[in-house]
């Protein structure tokens, strides 16, 4: 996050270039140099030396001597045990996430959705799955991925609007396609219940994605179901798939009212 994007001054600066030392690291992008942070963060040398020094104090990052490079520390692990245990309905959610995984041979998954933000929270994979086993904790794709297609069908009309209008100041021709893909997802989910992916973040993997009907606790929570397109339940996503997913939902709904969680 920009620092000066801030015109009211509500935030801490300091905090906000931590921050954004932090989100430099991915799944995909496991280990960087002071001079890689640099340049991704816009910081300057000083700067960024007091930062990461302080945030290796504090256990969240570490500086690797074999790599001479830095890497997240066991502390980032520790903030995240909170946010995944106050999220009960991920017990509820499991054991049907692992039978239609393990039904349909491909991998399902739970996504939960705040603002602009949305991560994979819980996942199942069934006996031979050959679909890409991604990690709890990962960011999810707004625009390229049927969850997040689902999940910006299910923002409030303002946000999603403001969404695309940032979008389109940004990236207009990235804009124009998400506007078609949306339409698709409309279209899709009026006539199947579900969203799809057609593919557009790995062309091998076909995902369908169903949102819960209500927010819990102001997020958002959207399932997903991947299968290989060459899975013989790729040729069954309307007939099959798609119903299965959306009885996943409905029941763990059903649950949750039951228990008095929603």
């Amino acid at each position: 996050m920009n620092v000066n994007a801030d015109p009211d001054g509500k935030l801490v600066s300091a905090l906000v270039r931590g921050v954004s030392i932090l989100r430099c690291f991915s799944s995909k992008c496991q280990e960087l140099s002071a001079k890689e942070l640099m340049d991704l963060t816009g910081l300057p040398k000083p700067t960024l030396f007091r930062l990461t020094d302080t945030l290796c104090e504090l256990g969240l990052l570490r500086y690797s001597e074999r790599l001479s490079k830095y890497v997240p520390g066991l502390g980032l692990l520790q903030l995240s045990s909170p946010v995944l245990s106050r999220m009960a309905l991920r017990q509820f959610a499991r054991p049907h996430m692992q039978a239609l995984a393990d039904l349909t041979e491909g991998q399902v998954q739970a996504v939960v959705g705040y603002k602009r933000e949305l991560c994979l929270v819980e996942l199942a994979n069934g006996m031979g799955n050959t679909v890409f086993r991604q990690e709890v904790g990962v960011s999810t794709s707004l625009s390229r991925t049927a969850t997040g297609r689902a999940y910006l069908l299910g923002m409030a009309e303002d946000e999603r609007k403001a969404y695309l209008q940032d979008l389109q100041r940004n990236d207009p021709q990235r804009a124009a396609w998400l506007e078609q893909r949306l339409t698709d997802a409309r279209d899709d989910f009026a006539r199947h219940g579900f969203c799809r992916s057609h593919g557009d973040l790995h062309r091998e993997i076909e995902s369908i994605a169903v949102p819960m009907s209500q927010p819990q606790d102001g997020e958002l929570w959207v399932f997903a179901v991947s299968v290989p397109v060459f899975s013989p339940m790729y040729a069954r996503l309307e007939t099959d798939l798609g119903p299965r997913l959306r009885t996943l939902v409905r029941s763990v709904e059903s649950v949750l009212g039951a228990s008095g969680l929603t």
